[in-house]
């Protein structure tokens, strides 16, 4: 296979970055000598980054139509991406370009097919850290993936890993979580990370209760979302179960004239009866979609306004 890699980068209202980024990608890349191709996506700026990236050569500027926010936007630029090897990283220069030469390494010395980046010394500030410490805690918890970080953006992965792989929400965080429960082989390398100099972070209380709905979702993805039946049809049996015990305790009390009880008891028994065919119903409709889902045309969340590439050429995004 012939070494070659894209480089996907991600940005909204990084004017006073993009600039320098590309630079440092640009030197690192001509000193691997291998062929490469730089991908920025911009997603929906209000800035002048697409002014910047007008001046800049070579790239492949992606225009999105307003801002769908980072992951769609990685989305978009991997699904662009030609070469064989994909490496991620974030718009705003915290990512450091000359740790891809070590990323590279790591994935053919240890034949893996994504490394990603242990920011291990961070340089952001403490709530943030903060927060991110524990949300690393519950996606242990829920979906371990062997990674430290899985917020770091700096990674690299084999092309073939994104196939039949469509991000959405806050996913880019838990895609090595995606791949390693496909059965890809995952591995982890520290990088360095720098301190923000320019522009403003774009993370907030949003985006981290975005993340942690995504980590649920993608938890019940790889357990249950060929089967939802499976899960559901436990909650149906439990609570079955739950109200064949409340009608035995109505039915004694009824017996033993305990009169509170035996009024409110029945009333709790049908409750959980209905539940329980609720739910049943729930699983065996979402066995109907789930296989429905898998079986059809896959659709974006995001529309690209156009593509340029540092050749001149221009295209209309496709809705």
């Amino acid at each position: 296979m012939e070494r070659s890699f894209s480089v996907v980068i991600p940005a909204y209202n990084e004017a006073e970055n993009i600039g320098r980024l590309h630079g440092e990608v640009k030197r690192v890349c001509e000193a691997l000598k291998i062929p490469y191709e730089i991908i920025l996506v911009d997603d929906g700026s209000s800035d002048s980054t697409e002014a910047v990236c007008a001046k800049l050569q070579p790239i492949v500027y992606v225009k999105m139509r307003r801002n769908f926010g980072q992951t769609a936007a990685m989305d978009a630029g991997i699904k662009i991406a030609k070469n064989n090897y994909i490496v991620t990283m974030d718009g705003d220069g915290q990512n450091d370009p000359a740790d891809i030469p070590h990323l590279l390494e790591q994935l053919e010395a240890k034949d893996l097919d994504v490394v990603s980046g242990w920011r291990k010394n961070r340089k952001d500030p403490f709530s943030k850290r903060f927060i991110s410490r524990g949300a690393n805690f519950i996606r242990k918890f829920l979906i371990n993936d062997e990674i430290n970080d899985s917020g770091c953006s700096l990674k690299i992965y084999k092309r073939e890993c994104f196939q039949n792989l469509n991000l959405f929400g806050e996913m880019h965080r838990f895609v090595p979580a995606i791949l390693k429960n496909r059965g890809f082989k995952v591995g982890e390398a520290i990088v360095n990370h720098r301190p923000r100099t320019a522009g403003v972070t774009k993370y907030n209380w949003r985006r981290t209760i975005k993340g942690l709905l995504d980590m649920i979702s993608i938890w019940f993805w790889d357990r249950y979302a060929v089967r939802p039946i499976h899960l559901l049809g436990v909650v149906a049996a439990l609570m079955f179960a739950l109200g064949v015990i409340v009608t035995i305790v109505g039915i004694t009390f009824y017996i033993k004239e305990i009169a509170l009880f035996s009024k409110v008891l029945p009333m709790v028994a049908v409750f959980l009866y209905l539940s329980s065919l609720q739910f049943l119903m729930f699983g065996l409709f979402g066995d109907m979609l789930s296989k429905n889902f898998f079986s059809s045309a896959n659709e974006k969340s995001y529309h690209i306004k156009k593509i340029i590439n540092s050749r001149g050429d221009q295209s209309n995004g496709k809705n």
